[in-house]
């Protein structure tokens, strides 16, 4: 696995400032509508081809940003390019939570769930699910926790969650193009 080159939001807002910044965020459409950079588009990990973005890209020979909410998809996206031979591209450290944090400026618009939430969410409700079900109406039940737990220890040795890939692509994560526009 190559090393992943990362830059702070700090020396992104700087460098911004000097050059042109193209800067790619692979959350989900429904993330992207609540909050993003002004100068992101957005990409999600799911969907992500390397080739086709860097075909469309506005900035050759400068280095490809990735954002995402913490870092992590961030990482992932990063790994994809570089699986494809693409090695200039930089992973924006803490993503958009810690540009947030710095003060700098975002577009807002519709509020969304945030994935992890959803994951806390669906994975609760299955493991309680479970649970209730193999107390009152059968133990075999009990799997269905036992699945989602491992599922969890899965997702964090791994950094890798199923459950969010598939979350990812439900409707309600999804942003249809009149919706897309969103408020300052």
């Amino acid at each position: 696995m190559s090393s992943i080159p990362t830059i702070s939001v700090q020396q992104l807002a700087d460098r911004r400032q000097r050059f042109p910044v193209e800067l790619i965020d692979v959350r989900t459409p429904a993330e992207f509508r609540e909050v993003h950079l002004e100068i992101a588009r957005n990409v999600p990990l799911d969907s992500l081809d390397p080739e086709a973005v860097m075909r469309e890209r506005s900035t050759q020979g400068e280095p490809l940003y990735v954002i995402c909410r913490t870092g992590s998809r961030g990482a992932a996206a990063c790994q994809k390019f570089l699986a494809a031979g693409y090695t200039d591209v930089v992973n924006v450290e803490g993503g958009t939570q810690a540009w947030l944090e710095a003060g700098s400026p975002v577009i807002r618009g519709k509020k969304a769930i945030s994935l992890e939430r959803q994951v806390r969410i669906a994975a609760g409700s299955l493991v309680l699910l479970g649970a209730v079900l193999g107390y009152f109406w059968n133990i075999n039940f009990i799997g269905l926790s036992a699945f989602v737990g491992a599922g969890l220890m899965f997702a964090g040795i791994t950094d890798t969650c199923g459950m969010a890939m598939v979350l990812a692509r439900m409707p309600w994560n999804q942003v249809s193009n009149s919706a897309a526009c969103c408020t300052h």
